[in-house]
């Protein structure tokens, strides 16, 4: 059998990508699927080594390289992200698979396959992660700024002048402090990794929200957290169950 841990804060994404793995790797043995950095860090630490991980780089208290900066993880990984392009260049200079969202079977199945080649030939790179990590801290890049489209004109729009992103009837838009909206380019999940995260956090799958348009809080059920923004949005804003400690020590800026 081949031991694969799965680093993964969405559970849909999570169920589809195990799904996925059993069908092209039938002799994998899931061991666990880590949802946060809290607990990753745990896991490795009391845990023996995979003889796989996919892991999403964005998870719901930090990135898995925030684990990995902690722990030492010598094992083969493949890498789920939205990252753009500029960024990815570090995964192809150090060799490291990556896969970018939403997962296309044949490029799963393509992953699968180098990493059985490495896999049986018993070869390990212990420097790898560690040039990745390096190469990722030089190129790591965040937005500062969107050019769209509206009709026959373009837009620019500076970052800190946003408010919010949601996401609504599988489109996405910009709000920003002076509560105009704009069609979005991106999905919430590719902006996600192009912002600075001590500014903007992701409270569910419909929202990313700046700090500074956060109006006012309240408790809400199971531990949620109710949110009014500003400019208002007509949508319920409620941080998850699964994001709130996260959501919490973001306020706080740890």
């Amino acid at each position: 059998m081949i031991k694969v841990l799965i680093l993964e804060d969405e559970e849909a994404a999570a169920t589809r990508l195990q799904k996925l793995i059993a069908e092209i790797l039938p002799e994998a043995e899931f061991i666990a699927t880590i949802t946060s950095v809290k607990q990753g860090i745990e896991w490795f630490k009391s845990n023996s080594l995979p003889d796989l991980i996919f892991a999403d780089i964005q998870l719901n208290d930090g990135t898995s390289f925030d684990i990995f900066k902690e722990v030492p993880v010598e094992v083969p990984l493949i890498f789920t992200t939205a990252y753009d392009a500029h960024t990815l260049d570090a995964f192809k200079l150090n060799s490291v698979d990556y896969l970018l969202k939403p997962i296309k079977r044949n490029e799963l199945n393509t992953a699968i396959e180098k990493f059985k080649a490495i896999h049986l030939s018993g070869k390990k790179d212990d420097n790898n992660l560690r040039n990745l990590l390096q190469a990722l801290q030089k190129t790591q890049q965040y937005k500062q700024r969107f050019v769209l489209r509206i009709g026959e004109h373009m837009k620019i729009i500076e970052v800190p002048d946003i408010a919010y992103f949601y996401t609504e009837n599988k489109a996405n838009f910009i709000i920003t402090r002076e509560a105009k909206r704009y069609l979005a380019d991106n999905t919430l999940d590719q902006l996600e990794s192009m912002l600075d995260p001590k500014s903007f956090f992701r409270i569910n799958r419909q929202f990313i929200i700046s700090y500074s348009s956060i109006a006012e809080m309240f408790t809400y059920s199971k531990s949620r957290v109710l949110l009014k923004l500003n400019p208002p949005s007509k949508l319920d804003t409620v941080v998850s169950t699964e994001r709130s400690a996260a959501f919490k020590a973001w306020l706080s800026g740890e």
